[in-house]
């Protein structure tokens, strides 16, 4: 067993000790449904998110809809998530572009695709990146995969399971050592950390179940601050 598999298993049996297993849809998304939930999700928090993904959803139960509707249309509904205009834009290009590949909005397709396959042809649409199609393996194909976010990069970097310098080098090292049917817990529960205690600034290192295998150099186990509870995690609610 190499370091690093061992350090994730570590992680993920005392993150399960502290945060307990987390909850997961109890029916599969649709994996067109878990991508533009993912676009939403960038940058906001996930109630934002939801919020707007509802506001699409419930204007436009088919997808199919968005191709005839103009992007500024899909930018009013979406707009309480931020960053309106560039993500209405990667929708709107992402549904035009998948239907005139594949002659209907659908991802179907990729259940025949290995991991590295479909990332790579997702990752071929405008506006879609590594966690964003990492996020349709996990969430909506139920694939043993862990994305990587800003938390999950910050805290395996300060954990010291990897030592990157951008999320996709991340991804790439922890999936390549990542213990089966692990990835959701262990996914989940490191945004659990990163929101309520391994925060970028000034984290919470007193009160950290991970305190005694983390290698974070500016370590300050005084700060033994209870943060809020952010448990609602939009993947989980799509």
């Amino acid at each position: 067993m190499t370091n690093t598999l061992f350090k994730i298993k570590k992680v993920n049996e005392l993150l399960l000790k502290k945060f307990g297993l987390p909850k997961r849809a109890e029916k599969l998304p649709h994996p067109i449904d878990l991508l533009i939930a993912t676009i939403l999700s960038q940058n906001t928090n996930d109630n934002n998110s939801y919020k707007a993904f509802q506001n699409l959803k419930n204007k436009f139960p088919d997808w199919h809809d968005l191709l005839k509707v103009k992007r500024t249309h899909i930018e009013k509904l979406i707009r309480v998530a931020g960053l309106a205009e560039q993500k209405s834009t990667a929708i709107k290009n992402f549904i035009v572009s998948l239907y005139k590949e594949r002659g209907k909005v659908s991802l179907d397709y990729l259940v025949n695709y290995s991991n590295e396959a479909a990332i790579e042809n997702l990752t071929q649409f405008k506006g879609i990146g590594v966690k964003t199609a990492s996020c349709v393996l996990l969430f909506a194909m139920n694939r043993n995969i862990c994305p990587v976010d800003t938390h999950v990069h910050r805290t395996v970097n300060r954990i010291g399971i990897v030592s990157t310098s951008t999320p996709d080098k991340t991804f790439s090292l922890l999936n390549k050592n990542l213990p089966d049917e692990t990835a959701h817990s262990f996914h989940t529960n490191l945004i659990r950390l990163g929101r309520e205690v391994c925060k970028p600034k000034n984290p919470s290192c007193g009160i950290c179940p991970l305190n005694t295998i983390c290698n974070y150099a500016l370590k300050n186990l005084s700060n033994k601050k209870e943060n809020k509870k952010r448990d609602f995690m939009l993947l989980d609610n799509v």
